[in-house]
């Protein structure tokens, strides 16, 4: 018992900062998630939609799937759903046939302009404990461990 106490109790600096930040990171997904639930929506179909976004709207499900940390093949079950609620297309690569590209809907469009602005405000909400310097500070901070 005494020798796992250095692992839960006596922690260095950074396995401290490891885990505010793995709590910190839990409380906000957290408010955005309880946002989502709220509407009767799925949080994690929610981002797909985003990512696919970032990357102009369609994409490769392979890239998705890097870009959101799965599988290749578990991409292909997260996507059937959004496909079934008419939140996204998949269709033929345009120059090569063995693949397949995703594209958002308009209905999927829809839906993060109609949510997306109030739940980006309660999460912005809860940082606002800091002020712009620090919030720059910790997007600094966060681009190096990113890095990593």
């Amino acid at each position: 018992m005494q020798d796992l106490q250095q692992y839960v109790l006596d922690q260095p600096l950074p396995t401290e900062v490891f885990f505010s930040l793995v709590e910190a990171t839990a409380s906000l997904v957290g408010v955005s998630e309880a946002y989502w639930q709220s509407k009767g929506i799925n949080g994690a179909r929610i981002r797909i939609l985003v990512e696919m976004m970032k990357e102009g709207g369609t994409v490769l499900p392979s890239v998705l799937a890097s870009r959101i940390g799965v599988t290749k093949p578990n991409i292909s079950l997260l996507l059937t759903p959004l496909e079934q609620d008419g939140l996204i297309n998949r269709a033929s690569h345009p120059n090569d046939g063995r693949k397949t590209v995703i594209s958002i809907t308009s209905k999927g469009r829809s839906l993060l302009v109609e949510h997306l602005p109030e739940n980006r405000r309660m999460v912005a909400e809860k940082l606002n404990v800091l002020d712009t310097q620090e919030l720059q500070q910790l997007r600094h901070l966060l681009t190096k461990l990113r890095r990593i």
